[in-house]
């Protein structure tokens, strides 16, 4: 190997963001493989490559002995001194046994351990690049389907979109562009795993604060999200500022913004209730659209007794209980609703 090809190796490492010396280190040790490979593997040597002109030079490393059992690994006490009169028994005496065609061998070597490192150091940097973006929302294009996984592509990475986090009803064709949360980031030999989720609460949170501008800016902020992907969710709210409106910065003008989010998710109703300190409150909002005479709560079970008009007892609950329950997961309050007839003749 020449200086120039040395100077490309060094240039190349510095691309890549691999430190030069890590990259020479990781060649010495491809050639000491090379080097038994194709010369001797019961020899113990080691190689020393300049790193300003690339000349390789090999060394064995042989114990002075007084009787020699292995010529590869030992060296007579005689022979030592006859190189140097200073050896003694157990010294290590390093001779070099560069072989003459070796440079060609050195130079196919390296350029195999400079390939392999590169695609370390690159899967390493996709790999903090992404992990680093745990919890975060990606856009990408939808690239295939295998077993009803979701292949999606990110550019530089492909993320997978398994059966469990994809909504119920919801179809993916090639080409589509699709908004995902990641929700962990896992390093393989073949590169980092990204495995996304079309279902998680978290993705619902991240598309309100790319839309709204008064959650990213920190005036709104999202205290709570319950969801029952594709169908329908409740989201909390609450202004750090009395003259900011939380649920109408978040439904915008003529409700532009929460319907941007409902046609990401594909018709997914989403109610946007006003969160508050007081528990009767909270639980009052959490259960719109329906409207709520009473509610009595016993802070220390965390469980609420709510009375609403008889009209409106099928509304609370919700179709199948739906209403209820993610009210109920909104607050972390256990929910018992009566209508205002049961609430009497309970009495």
């Amino acid at each position: 190997m020449n200086a120039e090809f040395m100077q490309a190796f060094e240039q190349l490492g510095k691309e890549k963001g691999i430190a030069p010396e890590i990259l020479f280190d990781a060649i010495e040790a491809a050639l000491i493989s090379a080097y038994k490979r194709n010369f001797g593997s019961a020899q113990n040597v080691m190689v020393s490559l300049d790193r300003l002109t690339g000349e390789i030079h090999v060394y064995a490393r042989k114990n002075v002995v007084e009787e020699v059992t292995d010529s590869r690994l030992e060296m007579s006490l005689a022979e030592a001194k006859s190189i140097d009169p200073r050896y003694g028994l157990e010294d290590i005496i390093e001779v070099e046994v560069t072989p003459k065609d070796f440079g060609r061998i050195a130079a196919q070597t390296a350029k195999q351990v400079v390939v392999q490192r590169i695609r370390e150091a690159e899967r390493g940097i996709i790999y903090e690049e992404f992990s680093n973006r745990e919890s975060d929302i990606l856009t990408g294009i939808v690239q295939r389907m295998e077993q009803k996984n979701v292949f999606i592509d990110l550019g530089k990475a492909e993320a997978i979109l398994a059966p469990s986090e994809q909504i119920a009803g919801e179809t993916y064709r090639h080409g589509d562009r699709l908004k995902t949360y990641i929700i962990e980031v896992k390093k393989t030999t073949k590169g980092p795993q990204i495995l996304v989720s079309r279902t998680h609460p978290g993705l619902l949170k991240r598309l309100f604060e790319l839309e709204v501008p008064e959650i990213h800016d920190g005036v709104v902020e999202i205290k709570s999200v319950a969801r029952e992907p594709g169908l329908r969710s409740k989201i909390a709210v609450h202004s750090r500022d009395e003259n900011v409106d939380p649920v109408g910065s978040c439904v915008g003008h003529k409700g532009m913004r929460v319907q941007t989010i409902v046609n990401e998710l594909k018709g997914e109703k989403i109610d946007i209730v006003k969160w508050s300190v007081d528990p009767a409150k909270y639980i009052s909002n959490a259960l719109s659209p329906a409207k709520v005479v009473s509610v009595e709560v016993n802070e220390a079970e965390k469980i609420s007794k709510v009375i609403v008009p008889d009209y409106q007892l099928s509304l609370a609950i919700g179709k199948e209980g739906q209403n209820a329950r993610l009210a109920a997961k909104l607050t972390g309050w256990k929910i018992d609703i009566k209508s205002e007839s049961q609430a009497q003749s309970a009495i």
